[in-house]
């Protein structure tokens, strides 16, 4: 008898401690990854703006409304647009906007596409990038 209950009692902390209701903290990612055709239509929407989070500048994908160092988000929060605005991010190839996304849901954003693979899978899909600011 004793086996069984602590054998139930385990499973049930197991079950609860995954389900996202002990810590207290999210499991979900703060930008869902998307291929270069869909990060395409995302930068084609009005209400997003899409961010340059590469250092230093290697070019932009068009549509581009605003570049931001991805380690200086939270320092440069004012030049952002206000939170709750959906955001399209990218670098150069993933790992700059990996570091900027969850610094940006903290900020308040929480409808971010990240372009998965960044400008390098951005040019291997045949898009150019345009090579000065604006």
């Amino acid at each position: 008898m004793r086996r069984r209950v602590g054998v139930a009692l385990a499973i049930a902390v197991t079950a609860f401690g995954s389900s996202g209701c002990g810590g207290g903290s999210s499991t979900a990612a703060p930008a869902r990854l998307v291929s270069p055709e869909a990060f395409a239509g995302f930068v084609q929407e009005a209400d997003r703006v899409t961010v340059n989070v590469h250092v230093p500048f290697e070019g932009d994908v068009g549509g581009t409304d605003l570049s931001v160092a991805y380690d200086r988000v939270r320092a440069q929060a004012d030049r952002l647009p206000p939170p709750g605005t959906p955001l399209a991010i990218y670098c150069r190839s993933g790992t700059m906007s990996a570091a900027a996304a969850p610094v940006l849901a903290e900020l308040g954003y929480d409808d971010i596409v990240e372009l998965d693979g960044g400008m390098v899978a951005w040019t291997a899909s045949g898009r150019p990038l345009q090579q000065s600011h604006g």
